[in-house]
């Protein structure tokens, strides 16, 4: 027994120590994938050397291109308000796209001097108010020889959607009438005056009518008012305006005669019933108004005559023009009608012609607002014309 002791032990030792030997000494074997890599290398910082860390810079930012040509809105006037000063009061109308960006106002929030609009004309899109001179809110100051009337329309813009923003201003336009002191400022009587072949006369709103004849091809004015039977007597009404809103000119009648008065005997009238050219319809001529083309001239041809008991074939025409506002609707006292199997209007509005063949309305009332708009009459004549028989 005492001998075998001695080799147990030295076993146990020998297998310890190869046990050591593969914990500490021990690699991979090579093998069938390659031999076999190296461990990473590792090394701690010492305790004396400082951790630091920079965020890295942004990236360079491309240099922007412009476009080769580039032009800065400039803010310029809308022109969408016009005004009319009459003798005791004033016509305003504003274009509801009033700012001139293509979106319309709210008429609640536009006001003269705080007072309403009067009326909206659909077509022309438009604004209209009226007020006499004293009213809505209008300020008098006598300045040389003038009164001077100041009106103020105001655009006030309300929060939209509920919100508190706005994306208009508030806008304050001054408007003025100005008046002499020491003269007449009637625009409703004017004297006429009678000269060779035409007639015109500014007023005191500078308003400016005239009544010509032309030739043939309604392109110039006559240089003769010589015409022989059958010849077509081609006239052309005007209105030029220079600080008044658009107008539309139209003749209410006309009165041939011998003399340069209209009261004299023999007399024709062949246009009459606020806009009616009755030849047509009583001789069977081709007298007739032209389709009209601008608000502010109105064309119509009535053929040559004579009368009977007159040798010498001299006739004045004196015809009885007015201009009103071209926004006002064209009804029974604002028309240009010809007779053709029916009554025609110059503008399409047929419509108005109904009462040519009674008595048509002489209350000129717009379908705005039942009150009259601003308007200015003149008597204007042409003449004397000489009309010849053809020689057979």
């Amino acid at each position: 027994m005492a001998f075998s002791a001695p080799i147990v032990l030295v076993l146990f030792c020998g297998a310890f120590s190869a046990a050591l030997d593969f914990k500490w000494n021990s690699h991979p074997a090579s093998g069938r994938f390659g031999p076999p890599h190296p461990a990473p290398l590792q090394q701690k910082q010492s305790s004396g050397e400082l951790l630091s860390w920079t965020y890295p810079a942004p990236p360079v930012e491309d240099e922007p291109r412009f476009p080769p040509t580039f032009e800065q809105n400039v803010p310029s006037s809308a022109d969408s308000i016009s005004a009319v000063c009459g003798e005791n009061s004033i016509w305003v109308e504003a274009n509801k796209d009033l700012l001139g960006i293509g979106k319309p106002v709210v008429a609640a929030e536009v006001t003269l001097g705080g007072c309403p609009a009067i009326g909206e004309d659909p077509n022309a899109d438009v604004l209209i108010f009226e007020s006499k001179l004293h009213g809505c809110g209008s300020q008098l100051a006598m300045v040389d020889d003038s009164f001077i009337y100041t009106f103020t329309l105001l655009y006030t813009p309300s929060p939209l959607g509920g919100s508190d923003i706005i994306r208009t201003e508030d806008i304050a336009v001054d408007i003025q009438c100005h008046y002499q002191r020491k003269h007449d400022v009637s625009s409703w009587v004017l004297t006429p005056t009678l000269s060779p072949f035409s007639v015109s006369k500014t007023d005191e709103e500078s308003l400016y009518f005239s009544i010509k004849l032309l030739t043939d091809d309604w392109r110039s004015t006559r240089p003769s008012a010589v015409y022989l039977m059958g010849d077509m007597m081609k006239f052309e009404v005007s209105v030029k305006q220079f600080y008044h809103v658009p107008l539309r000119v139209t003749v209410d009648s006309c009165v041939a005669t011998v003399a340069a008065n209209i009261d004299t005997v023999p007399r024709y009238v062949f246009l009459g019933n606020n806009g009616c050219l009755f030849d047509s319809q009583l001789t069977g001529s081709s007298s007739r108004f032209l389709p009209r083309s601008q608000n502010d001239k109105l064309q119509f041809q009535v053929e040559a005559f004579r009368f009977q008991q007159e040798d010498n074939g001299v006739i004045y025409i004196t015809c009885n023009v007015r201009a009103t506002s071209a926004a006002l609707a064209i009804d029974s006292t604002n028309k240009a009608c010809s007779f053709a199997n029916g009554w025609r209007e110059a503008s399409g509005s047929h419509q108005a012609c109904s009462c040519c063949d009674s008595d048509c309305d002489t209350q000129r009332q717009t379908h705005l607002t039942g009150k009259a708009g601003p308007q200015w009459e003149q008597e204007a004549a042409v003449g004397p014309i000489t009309v010849k028989e053809r020689p057979l």
